[in-house]
């Protein structure tokens, strides 16, 4: 047995997001999103489910918080909907929206519970994807008036402001793959929207900057998985590439390097024109907080199942599996030590380019001052979790095992990356509660806490409180 210790002032936490918890759907003056639309659309979600009501946090915030503090969760993600702020998506301001997420903000604060405000959880108000949605460039400037909006009235009280979640879910699974809002399948409409969000995430860190009524870390969390290749064939090896391109590059690069893989494809070029402007990259890198969300490794294979990337994704035998995806902890340590590696550790060509005379040097050679400290952003694991049927037993306990398992696994693998020299400054837990999972229905629960979804009653399981041990140390038992 081995007690793992995390470093002082670790951040421990848990995430929610608004569509998938809030309810309240067309209440106190919200517009409608994209999600409204596309879980109202026959066909688009698992047994015709919407989010209308969800878990009706939306009423029931004071318990719900009430609850993370009966189990010591200090810092809560949750997101904001843009569509209750701006119901138009820019102009006028909808008052009630902005009053909820202030008594949601002052309850967390009451309970000595940080909060990590996101702006985009991938509900668009509808009204701007009538006008084209996130492939027009105008979309990424009506993001900037919102995030004005929400910092003006909550920084005072919130010091961490994420732009965006998963800008790659938003901008393929909706408008490449289309199993998410808006449900299009047009390959360049994605690469305009993934650059348009990236581009708004600049933007709005532009505005948040300025507004904001205290100093404010601005962050952003990515969907990043490693990419294995199914087999070690020449032509395997390039599909993995491919997608570790279009999956994990196209997001990082500009984030990181302010440069862009979609410069690198003549296709995309093809697509999209011109899409990324002269002192785009520019703005797109600025961040002090990198949210890495991990869930598992994309296994790929050259094949035409996937056109134009010409890629299939395969599931090797043998190994565990959740309700979504398999279940493999090691590929988080793998990535934390790519990201490292690939974009925080300056080559030596780096140093010696970006070298200041030695009795300037303050900061990491050859990495941009002003980011975090010593001039990097952060890196947190913004959400980690696990699908799998849970149920109550006889006596109302819910002994979620496999849950258990993994959150033990996977954060054995955080420490792990630390111990290798990988600053990792938190792990949140996805999610608080069961909820609604998007094109999914209410069919995988992840949550720490079990809802009744005909009762909606709320229910803490055995993960639940071994995870609040978990934080209570600071650490946990290994085998």
């Amino acid at each position: 047995m081995q007690k793992l210790t995390f470093p002082k002032n670790f951040v421990w936490g848990v995430a929610a997001s608004a569509y998938q918890i809030e309810g309240a759907w067309n209440e106190d003056g919200k517009g409608q999103s994209i999600w409204d639309t596309f879980s109202h659309t026959p066909g688009k979600i698992a047994n015709g489910e919407t989010g209308d009501v969800s878990i009706d946090h939306y009423h029931r915030y004071k318990d719900d918080v009430a609850r993370m503090a009966e189990l010591g969760i200090p810092t809560y993600r949750f997101s904001v909907a843009w569509p209750r702020i701006l119901p138009e998506g820019s102009g006028k301001v909808n008052a009630k929206g902005l009053a909820f997420y202030d008594r949601l903000v002052d309850t967390l604060l009451k309970h000595k519970i940080e909060p990590y405000l996101c702006l985009f959880h991938w509900d668009l108000p509808q009204v701007l994807q009538d006008k084209g949605g996130w492939p027009e460039r105008a979309t990424a400037y009506h993001f900037a008036e919102y995030a004005h909006i929400v910092t003006a009235r909550l920084s005072d009280r919130v010091g961490v402001i994420m732009t965006h979640n998963e800008p790659w879910v938003a901008a393929f699974v909706g408008h490449f793959l289309g199993d998410h809002a808006p449900g299009s399948k047009d390959l360049g409409a994605a690469i305009k929207a993934q650059h348009h969000i990236l581009l708004s995430h600049g933007l709005a860190a532009e505005a948040i900057r300025a507004e904001a009524r205290q100093p404010v870390k601005i962050g952003i969390t990515l969907n990043l998985n490693p990419v294995h290749p199914a087999t070690d064939s020449k032509k395997d090896r390039e599909a993995a590439q491919r997608v570790d391109a279009i999956m994990n590059r196209i997001v990082l690069d500009p984030l990181l390097k302010g440069t862009s893989p979609i410069e690198e494809f003549a296709l995309a070029k093809l697509l999209t024109g011109k899409v990324i402007q002269p002192g785009d990259l520019e703005k797109i890198r600025m961040l002090d907080l990198l949210g890495v969300n991990y869930y598992s490794r994309a296994v790929m294979k050259h094949s035409s199942k996937i056109p134009v990337v010409n890629v299939e994704q395969v599931h090797p035998a043998g190994n565990e599996y959740s309700g979504m995806w398999e279940i493999y902890p090691e590929g988080l340590h793998e990535l934390l030590m790519r990201i490292w590696k690939d974009y925080f550790t300056p080559s030596p060509f780096d140093r010696l380019r970006a070298a200041p005379p030695a009795s300037s040097r303050s900061t990491p050679l050859g990495l941009p001052k002003g980011k975090g400290e010593g001039g990097m952003p952060e890196i947190m694991i913004t959400e980690n979790g696990v699908p799998v049927p849970d149920g109550l037993d006889f006596d109302g306990r819910i002994r979620d095992e496999r849950r258990i398992r993994y959150l033990q696994n996977h954060i054995a693998q955080v420490h792990r990356a630390i111990q290798d020299g990988v600053p990792v400054k938190g792990y949140f837990h996805w999610s608080l509660m069961d909820n609604f999972e998007w094109a999914l229905g209410y069919g995988q629960r992840f949550g720490l806490v079990y809802v009744d979804y005909k009762t909606l009653k709320r229910t803490v399981k055995d993960s639940g409180r071994w995870f609040a041990k978990v934080i209570a140390e600071n650490g946990m038992i290994v085998e």
